[in-house]
This record gives structure tokens, C-alpha cells and sequence, in this order.
């Protein structure tokens, strides 16, 4: 009849609060000579504190528009994408650039606790710049005809596992509060079955794992009472005309009534602020205390047999810290969980899931490797705040994403099932193995070494050639013919006249050439090419001397890569001196019956 009574109470207030509500507006309107004094402000501020005290509210919005990614502000859709009778799944669909790559893919599970999936706003919209967030928006269970059946503890689990499966590999489970020991359970389940899905991190946040640890007023009253007691006080039916008449429930205003309660000093006195707020016309600060109650005061109920179900194993019978829980009737083993990781998260001042309760999932979940694991406590907040506020924009936020990236597979590769903990990249086959490892370095180094010299060789020659072409188009206005009325002592005189111009000429050309191939091997040429001595018998490549090979490398050098090596002194010492031009000049050139001194270039 508890329900019945509050159904009627607020039929039977609901006058008073229309009346409330026209006297604030009539206070507040323009054209109310009255409008802006204290008298009015005081009468305004009493009516709208009356007004939303007895109010009913309704299931908010999540209202995230729009996000900041890289920079760039995106509109964001939430999309309803997977459905059931007590449960939808809501996708934030963020309209992203074609070129964005894939970002991790989280599953926040909400508190299926009284209070709506909109308590997570700030998670959402914490996590929707670095992340594709999906989110459990839960059904309220008077809304949901009797007709449709039960759903419990075990349905829970059910549901969890069944969007994972939905949204596939690669996948990063988020359990906030109460949905910690359900997401702990469907981790378990999938991983004794070898399930592919499993989530590739498990992140547990103020969750009552283990309520044994440092037992807070809620933990305390469960042991207490005993699950008689709440059964026959706190279980009733839902009244007409609420479309789950008859279904038997947890009524959200009792939950609601019982977390005012623990702290109702606290709530007295920010109903007292508000009214000081509006009075003093303080907008900002009043516009926060509705913000805030707006969905504080949102509830809604839970079947009676989840609620049952979840008391009595996790706050009384402590089945799951015991290693008794069962799912289906099938005991659920945490040792099996070896490929998610796992990150806890605590808020040192909570006061509905003390400090302990969820570490203790670190030591159920044993087969998880050291790395894989990591615990944090956010100093300085309360069991909201591990959720929500600025400490977990600035703090948790970025260490679960963090914690995703490194411990999930490659999220370009998200729709194929992961191996072993592993991720199976597509271009994994593809891949050339390691070469194998030779017990003997130097027969190890052979073939390589072998196949660089003979690049470096072919090189050499293309060098050469190169070399050769610009030094006899610069030596050729040198190699003058004795023609008709000129002596050989002339043309001489007329040829030292012409060499430093000619050479001067070609030296830029013949230091791209060799430059050129230079770096179609891979080596940067030095900036002073021609503009250094280089030391007698260097092969050059490029603009780097290279050694010979070594003999005692075990390397067999052939008579081809010899003569290379031979020709590109040669070419050293062309480009290093320049003396009598005849030897270099085509066979139809007439040859000088004398020589003359060789002359050094001039640097």
C-alpha cells in the first residue's frame, strides 16, 4: 500500500504545485510593477523551492550534441542500436571526418540502481572525444508489462554478454557501481567458454565487489536486516495505471529516499543554498543546483527479483568474493579470465562502496598477468565523483583511455576475433618471418654483406660513366688539333689557356651526376665533393669514400667486383688531377708527338 500512498500523495499535491507555479511566474513577469524587489524575489524563490521539492520528474536526456575531436567540434546522435523489453543499448554516433582511424570501442554498463543511465552524462561525455561510446539505458520496470516476465540477476548477465556480442571483439567494458559485480560475472562466463567477444579490458569503477572491506551505512543495513526484512518492507506491487500494474518492485523513491538519508544535512543545506541564490538573483549558481537535482531526483524502479537476488548474494552471502556466485546454476570460476585486462578504480571518500571493495577484484581475477592489471585511487572525491566531476575529467578519464589503447588489439582490426589475448591483423599473414640467426657472425654477415657490396659496385660503375662523360666534354675544347698556320707550341699555349674555364664548367654538372648516384643508393653526398683531396686509392660513391671489402670478412669477392673496384680509383684519381689530354680523347684525335708537364688543379 506504500506505493499506492505516494501515487495518491502526489495526485492530491498536484493543485498546490500548479498554484506554486503560477505565483513564481506571475513574480517573475515584466509587466509585474512588483518583478525584481527582494518581497518578489523571496515569494519566487519559496514557490519554485515548494515546486520542485514535491515534483515528479521524468527520464532526462543525455542532450550531448556535440564534441570536440582533434580539435574539431563534431555533432554527436544517440541512436537506440540494440533493444529488449528492460534494457536498450544507446550508441553516440559522432559524425567524423572519413580519414579519422577507428577509436577504441567502450561499453559503459549503467548503475541499474534507482537512478537513470543520464547519471553517467559526464562519463559520456568525458570519454566521446577519444572514443565510440555505447551505454545500457536500462527500462524502468513499472513502465514494463508484467506480462513480458521476469528479469534477474542472472538476466543481467545475460544482457551484458548479449551486447557484447553485439558490438564484437575488441571491445572495452566499463562497470560503474552496482553493474561492477554483473560485468565481473558475464567476464567470467564468456571466458570459461573460450568466448571470442571477451572484452579486451574490464574497467571496475566503485563497485561492491567485496562489501566484507571497510562495510559503509548501506553495507551495514543489509547485514542487519537480512533478506526477510526487505523482502516483506521494501518489495511491492506497481499501482494502477502504470503500465507494469502488478509487477513486483523496488520503488525508486524508496532507493532515492534511502541514499537521502545518508547524507540529509548535506541535501537540507543546498535546498537552503538555492533558496539564498535565487533571492540574491545568483543565476549561475541556482542554474547548477537544477542541473544537478534534475537528475539526482530522477528514479526509477527495479524488479523485485533482481533486487532480492543482488542483496542477498553480494551484500549478504558475500557469494562473489567467496567464490559461491553461480549463473544459471553454473559456478562462476574468475580464475578463467586470463585475455581482459583489468583497471579498478576507488574514490577515497565514497561512502556507498568503501575504499577496498573494488580492488578486491584484482585478487578474484588471479590468472590476469601483472601488466594487465592496474589499480588507482582518486583522492579527494566521493562515490560520485569516481564518476563524474572535474577530478575524473582531469584524472580517471584519461587513464581509461589510456589504459584501452594499450591493452586493447589494433582497433582498425576490431571486427576479427582475437587469438590467444592477441589481435589478428589482416596483414598478419602477409608478414615475412625473422631471417635465422647463423651460430658463425661472420658466415651470418656474408650474404648480406656480399649483396651490398655489389650494389655499391654496379654504383661505381654507373659513376664512372658518369665521371667519364663530363670529364671529356671538359677536356674536349683542351684537345685542340694543330690545324693549317698553327704550330704545336701555340696550340699548346692555347690549351693550358682554356683547361681551368672548361673544368670550372663541368665541375657543377659532374658533382650532380655522382651526387645523384649517390642517393639512388641510399648515401647523402657531402657538401665539398671536388672541394676536398681525397685520400689516394679511395673508390668513391657519391660524395663517401668506400673500403674495400675485406678478404678476411669471409666474403668472396669476384674478378668483376675487382675490376670495379680498380676502375673507381682510377676514377679518383681523374677527378683528383688533370694532365696531358690526349690519353682521354676519342681515337680519331691526332696524337701529340710531345708531352707536357702535369699540372695540378687548383683548389
Amino acid at each position: 500500500m506504500l506505493y499506492h500512498f505516494y501515487e495518491w500523495n502526489h495526485a492530491a499535491i498536484a493543485p498546490l504545485r500548479a498554484f506554486a507555479d503560477a505565483t513564481r511566474m506571475f513574480y517573475e513577469s515584466p509587466l509585474n510593477p512588483f518583478a525584481g524587489t527582494e518581497a518578489a524575489r523571496r515569494i519566487t524563490a519559496m514557490a519554485e523551492v515548494f515546486e520542485r521539492s514535491t515534483r515528479v520528474y521524468g527520464k532526462p536526456q543525455f542532450g550531448l550534441n556535440e564534441t570536440v575531436v582533434n580539435g574539431l567540434r563534431v555533432p554527436v546522435v544517440d541512436k537506440p542500436v540494440w533493444q529488449k523489453p528492460f534494457a536498450r543499448l544507446l550508441h553516440f554516433e559522432r559524425e567524423l571526418p572519413k580519414t579519422h582511424k577507428k577509436d577504441p570501442r567502450f561499453l559503459i554498463v549503467a548503475p541499474m540502481s534507482g537512478h537513470y543511465a543520464t547519471l553517467l552524462r559526464g562519463t559520456v561525455e568525458a570519454l566521446l572525444p577519444y572514443a565510440d561510446v555505447y551505454i545500457t539505458d536500462w527500462e524502468d520496470a513499472r513502465k514494463v508489462p508484467a506480462a513480458v516476465g521476469r528479469f534477474d540477476l542472472d538476466d543481467y548477465v545475460d544482457y551484458v554478454v548479449e551486447m557484447l556480442h553485439f558490438l564484437g571483439p575488441d571491445t572495452h567494458v566499463i562497470g560503474v557501481c552496482q553493474p561492477a559485480v554483473p560485468v565481473l560475472m558475464a567476464v567470467g562466463v564468456m571466458s570459461a567458454k573460450g568466448d571470442p567477444c571477451v572484452p579486451a579490458t574490464m574497467t571496475l569503477m566503485g563497485g561492491p565487489i567485496d562489501t566484507r572491506i571497510n562495510p559503509t551505512g548501506v553495507n551495514k543495513l543489509a547485514m542487519d536486516k537480512g533478506i526477510g526484512w526487505f523482502r516483506d518492507n521494501v518489495v511491492m506491487p506497481v499501482p494502477f495505471p502504470q503500465p507494469g500494474f502488478m509487477r513486483m518492485v523496488y520503488p525508486g523513491f524508496l532507493q532515492l529516499s534511502g541514499f537521502m538519508s545518508m547524507n540529509l544535512d548535506r541535501h537540507v543545506t543546498a535546498h537552503r543554498e538555492f533558496y539564498s541564490h535565487l533571492v540574491k538573483n545568483d543565476g549561475d549558481s541556482a542554474e547548477k543546483h537544477r542541473e544537478f537535482y534534475d537528475e539526482y531526483m530522477a528514479v526509477m524502479d527495479l524488479t523485485a527479483e533482481f533486487y532480492l537476488q543482488t542483496v542477498e548474494e553480494v551484500f549478504i552471502k558475500h557469494s562473489l568474493p567467496k567464490g559461491e556466485i553461480t549463473h544459471r546454476g553454473v559456478r562462476v570460476d574468475l580464475t578463467t579470465v586470463k585475455h581482459t585486462a583489468l583497471l579498478t578504480v576507488e574514490g577515497e571518500n565514497d561512502d556507498i562502496s568503501g575504499l577496498g571493495q573494488t580492488k578486491a577484484a584484482q585478487d578474484l581475477c588471479s590468472s590476469i598477468p601483472e601488466e594487465m592489471r592496474v589499480h588507482y585511487m582518486q583522492p579527494k572525491v566521493g562515490h560520485y565523483g569516481v564518476f563524474n566531476g572535474s577530478r575524473f575529467r582531469a584524472e580517471i578519464a584519461p587513464r581509461i583511455v589510456d589504459f584501452a589503447l594499450t591493452h586493447g588489439t589494433t582497433h582498425a582490426a576490431a571486427a576479427l576475433p582475437r587469438k590467444a589475448g592477441k589481435a589478428v591483423l589482416p596483414e598478419a599473414e602477409a608478414r615475412p618471418s625473422a631471417p635465422e640467426i647463423s651460430s658463425d657472425p661472420i658466415a651470418a654477415l656474408a650474404g648480406p654483406m656480399a649483396e651490398i657490396v655489389e650494389a655499391a659496385a654496379i654504383a661505381q660503375l654507373d659513376a664512372i660513366d658518369a665521371v667519364e662523360a663530363f670529364v671529356l666534354d671538359a677536356a674536349q675544347p683542351i684537345a685542340i688539333a694543330p690545324s693549317e698556320g698553327v704550330d704545336e707550341e701555340t696550340a699548346d699555349e692555347a690549351a693550358q689557356g682554356t683547361e681551368p674555364d672548361a673544368i670550372a664548367e663541368a665541375e657543377p654538372q659532374l658533382r650532380a651526376a655522382i651526387d645523384e648516384v649517390a642517393a639512388s643508393i641510399g648515401l647523402e653526398p657531402a657538401p665539398t665533393l671536388l672541394g676536398e683531396t681525397l685520400p689516394a686509392g679511395s673508390p668513391v660513391i657519391g660524395s663517401a669514400p668506400l673500403a674495400d671489402p675485406a678478404p678476411e670478412a669471409g666474403i668472396v669477392v669476384d674478378a668483376e667486383l675487382a675490376l670495379t673496384a680498380s676502375a673507381a680509383r682510377a676514377t679518383a684519381a681523374l677527378t683528383e688531377n688533370v694532365g696531358d689530354p690526349a690519353p682521354v680523347l676519342a681515337s680519331n684525335k691526332p696524337k701529340r708527338s710531345g708531352s707536357s708537364p702535369r699540372r695540378t688543379r687548383q683548389r
